[in-house]
């Protein structure tokens, strides 16, 4: 069975070719796709090579709020779209997992959520009555 994360990333790739793998062209060489994986031990979303990662902190007495806290991508691999492909992951392991999302990383609430507002419903909102 296809990961829906993989999938959607597939669908949504930049420079997508039809010859059964999606290739990038990246100054003049081509690249295989960066595939995002989740490593729930160190609490990140990356790339299978890690050298591209969100990172987030589990927070609530339930544990049912992910806290993005930082993205990263290195200067090789900017401007691939990964930033978003891990945002991506992030919030549909949240919507997998019934989970609300507090974007705390400047990216995903400046850049990413303006771009894809769809994603807003999984936000966290704090019940105004437990805080009286």
């Amino acid at each position: 069975m296809n990961n829906p994360i993989n999938t959607w990333l597939s669908n949504h790739s930049p420079n997508k070719r039809k010859r059964g793998k999606n290739i990038h062209k990246i100054r003049g060489k081509e690249m295989a796709e960066n595939k995002i994986v989740w490593n729930e031990k160190e609490r990140k979303f990356e790339t299978e090579d890690k050298k591209a990662y969100l990172v987030y902190e589990v927070r609530g007495n339930d544990g049912k709020v992910m806290d993005i806290t930082h993205t990263y991508v290195p200067p090789s691999k900017r401007g691939l779209g990964l930033a978003s492909h891990l945002c991506v992951a992030a919030f549909s392991h949240a919507q997998n997992h019934s989970l609300s999302i507090i974007p705390s990383c400047s990216y995903v609430s400046d850049t990413f959520l303006p771009r894809n507002p769809t994603w807003k419903s999984l936000l966290y909102k704090e019940d105004v009555k437990s805080s009286m």
